[in-house]
């Protein structure tokens, strides 16, 4: 195998990636640094930045699938609104996104000035809806909109320009995997920003979005977060039921009609909300034809009762799915390949790989899932990283990738098809059947492809892995044996 990138080896400036010279660091996070980068043959279009992920043995799991969910949807997004895509390195190597650097200025860098003035508010917020809009466009619900992850272009004068959207580890394409809502069960974003349809386990409807713009909108006009910075799952989960304080309680001078918008942005019903980006910037550059409602001269929140109301219809809440007209196309066939590419002989491993091929040739709009599962303790502490400083997850995902090469290069897939097509999963779990199981369930798996070894006594009297997949997972399964 290529030498593993989960090995964490320091970056030092002059170091050269994936013909990009390290220039500067510039930003040192929990998840990933940035680098301010050249291209080494020196044909440098634009100002380059490199993101690196931040990959240590006892790092959350969802750090390398983020960076995968953002090195799969960047390439796919174009225009003003969203740094330009450049280049990406896999994990074999040193995983890496390299893009656009932008110039301007970051929202966050504005928070500690809050609350700013209303024109200030309504110029920023204009700009963000339209980059959302654009986003929208382009299929993709970013799911992670606060301050940080909003730029703007340099513009005329010192002014801020376009808002650029940034960071799509979070982010999900209705035409691609959603690699987090398959592998995950908690919410995923960042809590003040939440959705109450996130805190709910849906990901795929834009209007989250909105809600998140609007709590950008509700601290730069107040000064104060809308729902806190709840810490538990309890905590997020009062937005479905709790409204925030009125901004003009907080704020007199704040205008009626601003708080009309900002309040039907934190709408807890997502039909109450503007249906589009393009609406809310309408309303944001048109005050005179916003509606006013009895929420615009609200000054404090509902009462006790309406409340407990609102609690009691949220305890057994279900949403509905709200899918995109793209979303609601005919979805292809799910093929799980389960592959012990730890333990398995390279026989069963080449036939298992040779099976799966021949089932995804018969399946021309089939999409692949290969899985592996890193097996953990019930009791005990597991070490996760191995003895030379590597990430065990990292390791066992550059081993999965590296079993499927032939397959993908028998698809003869191009590298965006192979993004959509085919996606690598590493489940950690202590019962390695119900892992795969309980995957092929939630993710509605037509069909599994699962090796087994020979039979042994031992086998026969405690069951197998492969046995109890068969038995338990409700669909077709191909069982490969090989000679070992």
């Amino acid at each position: 195998m290529a030498s593993d990138a989960s090995t964490v080896a320091p970056l030092s400036v002059g170091q050269v990636i994936q013909g990009f010279r390290l220039e500067e660091r510039t930003h040192q996070g929990g998840m990933a640094s940035l680098w301010r980068v050249s291209s080494v043959t020196g044909d440098d279009a634009l100002p380059l930045i490199m993101k690196v992920p931040r990959l240590r043995g006892g790092d959350d799991p969802t750090t390398v699938v983020g960076f995968e969910v953002e090195q799969m949807i960047l390439p796919t997004l174009s225009g003003p609104h969203v740094p330009k895509f450049v280049a990406r390195g896999d994990f074999a190597q040193q995983p890496c996104i390299v893009m656009e650097r932008i110039a301007g200025s970051s929202l966050r860098e504005r928070l500690d000035a809050a609350p700013l003035t209303i024109a200030e508010v309504v110029k920023i917020g204009t700009k963000i809806a339209i980059a959302l809009h654009d986003l929208h466009r382009q299929h993709v619900v970013h799911l992670d909109v606060k301050p940080s992850n909003v730029m703007f272009r340099p513009g005329p004068d010192g002014q801020i320009g376009d808002a650029v959207l940034i960071d799509f580890g979070l982010a999900r394409h209705a035409h691609l995997p959603d690699l987090l809502e398959e592998e995950f069960e908690l919410p995923m974003g960042t809590a003040p920003y939440m959705s109450p349809e996130q805190v709910q386990f849906v990901r795929s409807d834009p209007r989250s979005d909105l809600f998140a713009l609007g709590v950008t909108l509700y601290h730069l006009a107040t000064g104060a977060r809308a729902f806190g910075n709840p810490s538990s799952v309890a905590g997020l989960r009062r937005r479905l039921y709790r409204d925030p304080v009125p901004p003009r309680a907080l704020r007199p001078d704040c205008p009626p009609w601003l708080q009309e918008i900002i309040l039907r942005c934190l709408d807890a019903e997502p039909n109450r909300r503007h249906q589009s980006a393009a609406q809310l910037a309408f309303d944001l550059q048109n005050p005179d034809q916003v509606v006013l409602t009895d929420r615009a001269e609200r000054r404090s929140r509902h009462g006790a009762l309406r409340t407990l109301r609102r609690w009691f219809a949220a305890l057994g809440a279900q949403p509905r799915e709200r899918w995109t007209p793209s979303q609601l196309a005919a979805r292809s066939p799910i093929v799980l390949a389960a592959v012990d590419v730890a333990a398995a002989t390279p026989a069963l491993l080449q036939a298992q790989c040779q099976t799966v091929q021949r089932v995804m040739q018969t399946e021309p709009g089939a999409r692949l899932a290969c899985v592996a599962v890193m097996k953990t303790h019930r009791i005990a502490m597991d070490e996760p990283m191995e003895s030379d400083g590597s990430s065990k997850h990292v390791n066992l995902l550059v081993q999965l990738k590296h079993w499927a090469r032939p397959l993908v290069q028998s698809l003869a897939l191009e590298r965006r098809d192979e993004d959509a097509r085919v996606t690598f999963h590493v489940l950690e779990a202590a019962d390695v059947a119900a892992a795969i199981i309980e995957f092929a369930r939630k993710n509605q798996v037509d069909h599994i492809v699962i090796g087994a070894r020979s039979s042994s006594m031992l086998r026969r009297y405690l069951g197998s892995v492969s046995t109890q997949v068969v038995a338990e997972s409700g669909c077709n399964i191909t069982v490969v044996r090989a000679t070992e």
